[in-house]
């Protein structure tokens, strides 16, 4: 089985059990709901710039509780099956995937919810939404990565919070800058190095999970 056949057996797999549980995705869209509904009846109104900042925060949280549990639900025997059967590299190219579709779809529900409950200030609705969407996928590649450097010392928490700081707020203040051009109507072209830089960032982080992960996979 080639690597792509790998990927598209794993990526469904991933997609079927979740289908057949819905715990986890239930859990987290209704913690995104829930938290939104918490910051409105904390904040009622907010300004612009605030908008912008709580809105990327929940996002934060709401991937970091979406993908940090990517490899705890694999038992150490489900993954010497995996193992014996498929390549390490599909194995992080089939989680990335998964965890990008999920985070798709907590964007469209945060984002749908977010505008609904405090006064939408988008100058650009259509650009920060692509901003939203390059967001989604950043948070899905870093954190897919470091979850999985995590799990192979134990499932650390707090280790996983350590690996990810250097990178999530760079990318975080990237992500807030473009969204922030997009709140305020600015011309498109304005934002075409932050989506360069984001493209890199997600370009080098699946690049090193391809080559990590197989050391990773062999312990």
């Amino acid at each position: 089985m080639n690597l792509i056949a790998q990927v598209k057996t794993l990526v469904k797999k991933e997609i079927v059990l979740e289908w057949r549980s819905k715990y986890a995705l239930n859990g987290i869209l209704l913690y995104v709901v829930s938290t939104i509904f918490v910051c409105y009846l904390s904040f009622r109104k907010i300004d612009p710039l605030t908008w912008n900042a709580l809105f990327w925060i929940i996002m934060l949280f709401a991937s970091i509780n979406a993908i940090s549990k990517s490899f705890v639900q694999e038992s150490r025997s489900r993954q010497l099956y995996y193992y014996s059967i498929v390549s390490p590299q599909a194995v992080i190219i089939s989680k990335i995937i998964y965890n990008v579709m999920l985070m798709l779809v907590l964007a469209v529900v945060a984002i749908s919810v977010y505008s609904l409950v405090f006064q939408n200030p988008l100058g650009d609705p259509l650009y920060y939404f692509l901003s939203v969407v390059i967001g989604s996928i950043s948070f899905s590649c870093v954190f897919t990565m470091i979850s999985g450097i995590a799990s192979r010392a134990g499932n650390n928490s707090t280790l996983m919070a350590i690996l990810s700081f250097p990178v999530i707020i760079p990318l975080l203040i990237v992500l807030i800058k473009l969204s922030k051009n997009a709140m305020d109507g600015l011309d498109r072209s304005v934002s075409y190095d932050e989506i360069g830089v984001l493209a890199a960032i997600n370009v080098i982080v699946v690049t090193v999970s391809l080559l990590l992960f197989p050391y990773l996979w062999r312990d």
